[in-house]
C-alpha cells in the first residue's frame, strides 16, 4: 500500500515530511512484533498510528484494545489491566477478565502510559518480559501473548529522572519509537485540514463550505494550535456553524478574509472554542484592554506582512508556486477564486487599508502611553525602528 492510500484508509490528512516519516516508520515496525512507543502531543492522532501497526502486523486477526491509562482510577488500574477474582476487593462481586486476557493474540494500545502508578508499571514490565501476570486477588499465574503499543504526550525520560516512571520499563519500550510532529510544525497541512473539516461538516449539515483568502490562511497558520488536530477540527466546525448558511443553487461556499476570521480565532492558548463575534460596533465593549491590545498587535503584524509582500512584488520577487496537492477529494484540490463564484464578506480595498492604518495608529498610541511618550522604547516594543515609528506617529504626537 502506498503512502497516500494509507492516509486515505486511516483518514490521515497532510503531506508534511515529518508526518510521512512517522507513517513509514510505523509500517516498518508493524511486522516485527516489537513493543512500540509513540510520542506526540495530545490531539496529534496517536491512536491512528497504533491501529496501523496492528493492521500491518501478523496479529491483524486478533483483538485491538485502546486503553487511556490517564482515565483509569488508580485503585482500579491493576483490575482493569489484569482482571480480578470474585471478592478480591469491595465491589468485586464477580470475577472479571482484564485487557491483557481479552487482547491475547492481539494488540493493546496503552495511551498516556506515563499516568500508570509505579506498582502497575512493575507488573507491566513483567508481562513484557515473560508474558506472565496475576489477576488481582489470585495466586494463579496467567499467561498472555499481547503486543504493546504505548503512547505518551510527555517527555518520558524526564518522568524517569523525576522518579515518576521506571527506567527499566522506559528502556524496554523506547527501543522502537515513533515521533508524531505537532500541528504548529506542519504549517503547510493546517489549511488542508481546515478544508477537510469544513467540507465534512458542511456536507452533513447542508451548509456552505468555508474558504479562506491568503491573508486568512496566514492568520490560521500563525496560531500555535496547542490542542493540535483535535482543536483545529472543533474550531473549524464551530466556525462553519456560526458563519455559514444553508446551501442554495446560487451559493455554494463562503469566503473569509483575515478581518473576517480574526474575531473567531482562539483568544489565548488552550481555548479551542471560537469566541462569538457580535460585530464591529460592539467590539469595544466585548473585549477588555488586554484583549484589544492583542487584536491590535495581530492586525499590525498582518499589515507588516502585507507591506513586505507588496515590496517583494514591486521587485518582482514573487514566491514560488505552491506544491501540487493530491486530488482524492474536492477539498484537497486547488481552489480557484473567480468573479462568477458567489461570495460573501467582500470588503473594498480602501476600507480594508484604512481599518489597518487606524489599528496600527492605535497600537503605536498605546505603546507611547505605556512608555510616557518615549519613542525609542515604544519602537523597541513594537519591533520597528525609531525612524519608522516617527513616520507612522498618530496626529496628536507629531508636534510633541
Amino acid at each position: 500500500m502506498d503512502l497516500q492510500a494509507l492516509k486515505n484508509k486511516y483518514d490521515i490528512i497532510g503531506n508534511d515530511p515529518a508526518l510521512n516519516e512517522a507513517l513509514e516508520t510505523a509500517v516498518k515496525f508493524a511486522p516485527t512484533g516489537l513493543s512500540v512507543l509513540i510520542q506526540g502531543e495530545s490531539g496529534v492522532g496517536k491512536e491512528s498510528f497504533a491501529r496501523i501497526i496492528h493492521q500491518f502486523s501478523p496479529r491483524r486477526q486478533g483483538n485491538f484494545f485502546a486503553v487511556n491509562c490517564g482515565a483509569l482510577p488508580h485503585e482500579l488500574v491493576n483490575s482493569e489491566l489484569f482482571g480480578h477474582v470474585k471478592g478480591s476487593f469491595t465491589g468485586a462481586v464477580d470475577s472479571r477478565k482484564g485487557y491483557f486476557e481479552e487482547a491475547d493474540g492481539g494488540t493493546l494500545f496503552l495511551d498516556e502510559i506515563a499516568e500508570l502508578p509505579l506498582e502497575s508499571q512493575a507488573l507491566l514490565l513483567r508481562v513484557l518480559q515473560s508474558g506472565e501476570y496475576r489477576k488481582v486477588g489470585a495466586n494463579k499465574v496467567e499467561h498472555t501473548d499481547v503486543r504493546i503499543v504505548a503512547a505518551t504526550n510527555v517527555h518520558l525520560y524526564e518522568a524517569v529522572k523525576r522518579g515518576k516512571f521506571r527506567e527499566d520499563l522506559y528502556f524496554r519500550l523506547s527501543a522502537a519509537q515513533i515521533r508524531i510532529p505537532p500541528l504548529r510544525d506542519r504549517k503547510s497541512d493546517i489549511y488542508l485540514l481546515f478544508r477537510k473539516f469544513t467540507s465534512d461538516f458542511s456536507e452533513v449539515n447542508g451548509m456552505c463550505k468555508i474558504s479562506l483568502r491568503p491573508d486568512a490562511i496566514r492568520l490560521l497558520e500563525q496560531y500555535r494550535w496547542p490542542g493540535n488536530i483535535r482543536q483545529l477540527q472543533g474550531f473549524t466546525q464551530s466556525l462553519t456553524a456560526q458563519v455559514s448558511v444553508k446551501v442554495t443553487p446560487t451559493l455554494q461556499r463562503i469566503e473569509m478574509g483575515a478581518q473576517d476570521l480574526l474575531p473567531f480565532m482562539p483568544r489565548e492558548e488552550g481555548e479551542p472554542i471560537p469566541a462569538l463575534y457580535e460585530g464591529a460596533q460592539s467590539a469595544g465593549q466585548a473585549f477588555n484592554a488586554d484583549e484589544r491590545q492583542a487584536i491590535f498587535k495581530a492586525i499590525f503584524d498582518l499589515k507588516q506582512e502585507v507591506d513586505a509582500l507588496k515590496a517583494r512584488i514591486d521587485r518582482r520577487e514573487l514566491p514560488p508556486p505552491p506544491a501540487e496537492e493530491p486530488q482524492e477529494a474536492e477539498w484537497q484540490g486547488q481552489e480557484a477564486f473567480t468573479p462568477e463564484r458567489p461570495l460573501v464578506r467582500v470588503e473594498e480595498t480602501r476600507e480594508h487599508s484604512l481599518s489597518l492604518r487606524k489599528s496600527e495608529e492605535e497600537l503605536i498610541r498605546q505603546a507611547l502611553e505605556k512608555h510616557d511618550g518615549n519613542r525609542k522604547k515604544a519602537a523597541e516594543e513594537l519591533g520597528m525602528s525609531e525612524r519608522t515609528l516617527y513616520r507612522k506617529l498618530p496626529p496628536e504626537y507629531r508636534k510633541k
